[in-house]
């Protein structure tokens, strides 16, 4: 076990040092199993978020017309999708790390469950291009890396539109208030014009 890792011998813990070490290791086991909820539910919850930007996007696109501050909208996308790809990254780092931890407790116990696990899922070799791909185990991490990746690719299309389409003007006449009582008088009538 690493020195870093281990915080007294068994000889200086006493009789209960493998208790106690079983007892750290499974607490330690659940503590990682919270990271893959928290990441979970970070994941829910952003792809709820730029769900819910696309929708708004296409709400003020159908309500107010085409306006060139819809752009907001993916603007305001693409820095969630920053977000949301940093957390992946955040959560694949802290998971590794954990599991790092995992395995130099395991040297301690009789059986080294995880570490046999990511060796047969092939992770704990330094190349799969020999394993067949039916065998190539693909981490969850490489998956959900690429929602992001593709709401930016959205969001970007979303924000050309918003800059580059014709501003709708029949809308902006719309949304003009109507002329006030003063300027329909102050305006002589058509027939005067001549």
């Amino acid at each position: 076990m690493s020195n870093h890792l281990q915080g007294r011998t068994p000889e200086e813990y006493g009789e209960k040092y493998q208790d106690h070490l079983l007892e750290q290791y499974k607490l330690y086991v659940e503590t990682s199993q919270h990271v893959t909820e928290k990441r979970q539910n970070s994941n829910n919850y952003l792809l709820t978020l730029n769900s819910s930007l696309v929708t708004l996007f296409v709400v003020l696109l159908s309500t107010f017309g085409h306006h060139r501050w819809n752009v907001l909208v993916p603007v305001t996308g693409l820095v969630v999708c920053f977000i949301w790809y940093s957390l992946v990254d955040s959560y694949k780092d802290l998971n590794r790390a954990k599991f790092v931890v995992i395995y130099e407790v395991e040297k301690q116990l009789p059986v080294a469950l995880f570490r046999r696990e990511w060796d047969v899922c092939g992770l704990n070799q330094k190349s799969e291009k020999d394993k067949p791909v039916d065998e190539r185990y693909v981490p969850l991490t490489k998956l959900e890396r690429w929602i992001p990746v593709a709401f930016s690719v959205l969001y970007i299309a979303l924000a050309g539109y918003a800059l580059l389409a014709p501003v709708d003007k029949k809308v902006m006449q719309e949304t003009q208030p109507a002329p006030s009582q003063h300027e329909i008088t102050a305006a002589p009538p058509a027939s005067e014009k001549h």
